[in-house]
């Protein structure tokens, strides 16, 4: 146990230049953008001395480096800034609008890793039949596809055409149960985990065929075993840590990809958000969303590395 705590002490503080990295990228970015925060404040009509002195106020004027070990100190302790456009402190408000991404994410991540799991189990047990070809074909699909375009064609079929599940929103007007939210969820959660599901079964297909190959399978098979059991509990288990490698970094792709399905379905998560502060140039607000995500996917990554050294015993813990 000390050992194991001594491990994820070490990966946390390597994770501390990484962080402070992002953290002078995503100021960056947002430094270097074209706009004025202070005229966006004061409007079009303010003149250049109210403008110069809300620079002033604000630090605009001070160099580079200044502004941002401010910026990052001040965000270090919760002050995130404050949303030109909504007038309301940035962290509260990311983080009240997280939980709907998280429950998209979550959801689409349950999606992508059930059916890419699935499908690639499948597609390697029957490797080079009509069904792994098929299957092959529709992962391809499920890759290429823009996770909005998808979503719009899934709400002309499901949502226009057939009429059995909502296209937009999070809740019908008047409803606020887990029913009406469920179904809510499929289309969104359906057009968010495609690709990734499809990286997963890809994965998972190349990992079973070459964990197929090895003895203790054929070993497992002539003791008599249930395909089944060879299957799920012997080549599965052992070819499991490639695939964990990629539901991780997947997990982060799909927080950025909840960007674009949350504006096609009016989820009201950051992505929305995000996207609406983009479009008014609100530059706290998009900075504060941009340093979130980033260091969320930081973090699911440590997770990812400590969840090796219980999946995988050949790890030490150095």
């Amino acid at each position: 146990m000390v050992k194991l705590f001594s491990y994820i002490l070490k990966r946390a503080l390597g994770l501390i230049p990484v962080l402070f990295g992002v953290t002078l990228l995503v100021f960056s970015i947002m430094y270097l953008s074209p706009g004025d925060p202070a005229k966006i404040i004061l409007g079009p009509k303010a003149t250049a001395e109210s403008v110069a002195a809300l620079r002033n106020d604000l630090g605009l004027d001070e160099p580079f480096f200044k502004q941002y070990f401010t910026w990052l100190g001040n965000a270090l302790t919760g002050d995130w800034g404050r949303s030109i456009q909504l007038k309301v402190d940035v962290f509260p408000l990311v983080l009240n609008r997280f939980g709907a991404t998280l429950l998209l994410t979550l959801t689409g991540a349950v999606f992508a890793i059930v059916t890419g799991i699935a499908v690639g189990i499948v597609s390697a047990y029957k490797k080079y039949s009509f069904i792994d070809r098929s299957l092959m074909i529709l992962i391809l699909v499920g890759f290429c596809l823009p996770v909005f375009w998808l979503g719009i064609l899934l709400q002309i079929v499901f949502g226009l055409n057939l009429n059995v599940l909502p296209i937009s929103g999070m809740y019908s007007p008047g409803s606020s149960g887990i029913g009406d939210l469920s179904r809510h969820l499929i289309l969104p959660s359906i057009a968010l985990s495609a690709g990734v599901g499809a990286v997963i079964a890809r994965m998972t297909r190349s990992s079973m065929l070459e964990v197929f190959e090895n003895d203790f399978i054929r070993t497992a098979r002539s003791k008599g075993l249930s395909e089944k059991r060879v299957v799920l509990l012997h080549a599965l288990r052992n070819a499991f840590i490639p695939i964990i490698t990629v539901i991780g970094m997947q997990i982060g792709f799909l927080l950025a990809g909840a960007v674009l399905v949350e504006k096609v379905f009016a989820w009201p998560g950051i992505g929305t958000l995000m996207i609406d502060g983009i479009l008014a140039r609100d530059f706290p607000l998009v900075q504060g969303i941009i340093l979130f995500v980033a260091t969320t996917y930081v973090l699911i990554n440590l997770l990812v590395d400590v969840l090796y050294a219980f999946l995988d015993p050949r790890i030490s813990y150095k």
